[in-house]
């Protein structure tokens, strides 16, 4: 099979116009390149999704008057807030659909779930956006450390694992109030953001992390997060053996050394190593291509780039497709790139047929985006995606969409090499060859099973 086409597959969205070539360095190229997706479909920035909660929650206190104007100022207010959920699905899947660089957009996805929070209702809906652009795709291509210290002080991660109700037991607000610690944050920074499940840490150290976070609060305010002195819990704390805060350090300075660490433990590279490797290449990953991956990041000390590099150069990276379910949003966005849609195709889609196609599509086959059921993200496996509802649905969705998107219809011979050139194998192209109309061929390619794995 043409390297081109197993590149195309398996670390981008699939084929379509206009790809690129697909060897390793012409894929960290693209990524080096300047990320032109971020202005042609940008996101809200921290500041104007704060700007939105100050006026959703401003005119709800109106609203209590009973005033039909104030009413209906909160209202406005409501539904500029919940927009912004579809438009940030929107934005994501036309930056995947017009992108010149699709690794970018597979890996802002990875990390999207990697470091999984959930779209909080109300008010809050709008700090998805800043978390995925700010917090995340201008840190991917950096050290995961800069990443690490993003995504924890970040309200969108704080508010999702409960971070604003964790006040140090010693600390000034802890005796005053009576309140203590909440060790979500700490518990999953070290068992998924970083170290992994079964990696060298104790019930001890995520007590300790837990009280070096305390202080770590949302505050509107200030501009989203604020260090508060009162809360945090005072003295020393030890994590993995080592020391922060007290005498020597503390604050956010404390909380950032720990996250340094953690971010080049040789845990967290075996952790992150084998994850990247599992859901670019296969659910039973190849030990050497783990290995490489993980003593790269040990010797640049988790810089990304040089990761993504050690992934992509090994031999074991460009295997035989087919060890990969593409995940719902996958599937749609790689859908939509082989029917030769472009980004401005997915902008000018009407609400309502958005709705129908990705929004309620996505909940259909099981990934509605950015509910995953819980911190640990998505699962990777095939099982969690092909089942007979999920297949269903993928099917559904392939015999009924493409006509409404693309008009006319391709001839199903053309876009079936369009779709997976070398990759379709000969039963298939007899196949839809075979069908009895265009709309059912160009739905047999789609709904194949060489489309659905990479």
């Amino acid at each position: 099979m043409k390297q081109a086409t197993i590149a195309a597959i398996r670390f981008g969205y699939g084929l379509g116009a206009g790809r690129l070539a697909g060897s390793a360095p012409d894929i960290m190229q693209s990524l080096r390149a300047a990320d032109a997706m971020v202005s042609a479909y940008p996101l809200l920035s921290l500041a104007e999704a704060l700007a939105l909660r100050r006026n959703y929650f401003k005119t709800q206190d109106a609203e209590a008057s009973g005033d039909p104007e104030a009413v209906k100022a909160h209202e406005a207010a409501r539904l500029a807030v919940a927009d912004t959920s579809p438009i940030l699905l929107r934005h994501v899947v036309a930056r995947a659909v017009a992108s010149p660089a699709p690794f970018r957009e597979r890996l802002h996805l990875f990390w999207l779930d990697h470091f999984t929070t959930r779209i909080r209702g109300g008010g809050e809906t709008a700090l998805a956006h800043s978390f995925a652009d700010t917090a995340l795709r201008a840190t991917m291509t950096r050290r995961f450390a800069d990443m690490l210290r993003a995504v924890v002080v970040h309200p969108q991660m704080l508010l999702y694992l409960d971070q604003t109700s964790s006040v140090g037991p010693g600390s000034v607000a802890g005796r005053r109030q009576n309140r203590g610690l909440n060790e979500n944050l700490a518990r999953e920074l070290l068992e998924l953001h970083t170290l992994g499940v079964g990696g060298s840490y104790s019930q001890g150290d995520v007590m300790e992390m837990a009280e070096l976070l305390t202080g770590l609060q949302f505050r509107p305010k200030d501009g989203g997060f604020a260090f508060v002195a009162n809360h945090a819990e005072p003295g020393p704390e030890t994590v993995l053996g080592r020391t922060y805060g007290g005498m020597r350090r503390g604050g956010l300075d404390a909380i950032f050394a720990a996250l340094d660490d953690l971010s080049v433990h040789p845990d967290t590279a075996r952790h992150l190593a084998r994850k990247l490797v599992v859901h670019f290449v296969s659910d039973r990953p190849d030990p050497a291509l783990v290995a490489h991956v993980a003593a790269r990041w040990r010797e640049t000390d988790g810089d990304l780039m040089q990761v993504y590099d050690a992934l992509l150069e090994h031999p074991a990276a460009w295997g035989a497709l087919g060890g990969k379910a593409k995940q719902p949003l996958d599937f749609i966005i790689s859908a939509f790139r082989a029917l030769g849609m472009t980004g401005a195709d997915v902008m000018a889609l009407p609400r309502q047929p958005f709705q129908e196609m990705v929004v309620n599509a996505l909940a259909g086959m099981g990934q509605p985006f950015m509910r995953a059921p819980g911190p640990d993200g998505w699962k990777e496996a095939d099982e969690a995606w092909i089942t007979p509802i999920g297949l269903s649905q993928r099917i559904r969705w392939a015999m009924r969409n493409p006509s409404r998107l693309v008009k006319p219809l391709p001839d199903p011979r053309d876009f079936v090499v369009q779709a997976l050139d070398d990759a379709a194998t000969p039963q298939l192209i007899w196949a839809v060859g075979a069908a009895d109309t265009v709309a059912q061929g160009v739905g047999l390619v789609l709904a194949s099973t060489e489309f659905n794995r990479r």
